[in-house]
């Protein structure tokens, strides 16, 4: 039987990704809250503006979200930044911000989840899905904090998953590849040409898949990341 309206979480929402992951749990009827930096309100959904680099407006905005509810049954790890920048000029504080704001994050939402877990007894039905990116597995000059804290989230996820089965919460990595979220990127015929799928990939693809992997009956999928890139990463790019 599916879970009906579930109680979820997610990160970064006001954007994107972020909001079309919150649209995409509206549509089937859950409750949805969500936090991010900058404005972007969504009908049908709690907003909090918080900062997630500051572990205590996070840990509050979620225990809110758990007092005003009593519970939270999907956390939805969305949030990101690049932060690319040459090697040489990159300071410490700036990598730091970068696995601040992708990384430690999701620690503290997942440890939330299971401290909540503790207190109110174990539940037959939790779902954590952190977002990674195909940079996990290949990258840039210049990206060593952003793939340094996806190559985190992704190791994270299956340490997780075996932390958090005696409580019955799935944990499980969406790791999507070039996704046009900036509506003044204008995308030439060579930029879709490129996937194997044809095309550059939207908010949407990535939505369906972690709504798929929040349905209660995809409990037999747990600790994996799953690279969604159009074939990107399965492509052999020689010189020409």
């Amino acid at each position: 039987m599916a879970i009906q309206n579930r109680r979820v979480f997610v990160t970064g929402g006001a954007h994107g990704i972020g909001r079309s992951i919150v649209e995409a749990f509206l549509q089937v009827g859950d409750r949805v809250a969500y936090c991010d930096i900058n404005d972007g309100e969504i009908e049908g959904a709690t907003f909090y503006k918080v900062d997630v680099t500051d572990k205590m407006a996070l840990q509050q905005c979620l225990q809110s979200i758990a007092d005003a509810w009593g519970d939270i049954d999907v956390v939805v790890n969305n949030v990101g930044i690049g932060g690319f920048k040459p090697l040489t000029e990159v300071s410490v504080e700036e990598f730091e911000h970068v696995l601040n704001t992708n990384l430690r994050s999701a620690f503290i939402t997942a440890r939330f989840m299971a401290r909540l877990r503790d207190n109110n007894g174990n539940r037959a039905y939790g779902r954590i899905v952190n977002l990674c990116s195909s940079r996990y597995l290949m990258s840039e000059a210049g990206t060593e904090a952003y793939s340094a804290s996806k190559g985190g989230i992704s190791s994270m996820t299956h340490a997780l998953a075996i932390s958090l089965a005696p409580m019955h919460i799935t944990v499980n990595a969406v790791a999507p590849g070039w996704i046009h979220v900036n509506e003044e990127e204008i995308l030439r015929p060579i930029d879709h040409e490129f996937h194997p799928s044809g095309r550059v990939g939207e908010p949407g693809d990535i939505a369906r898949m972690v709504l798929f992997l929040c349905a209660s009956e995809n409990d037999f999928i747990n600790g994996q990341t799953i690279t969604i890139d159009g074939g990107v990463t399965k492509k052999m790019i020689y010189p020409e």
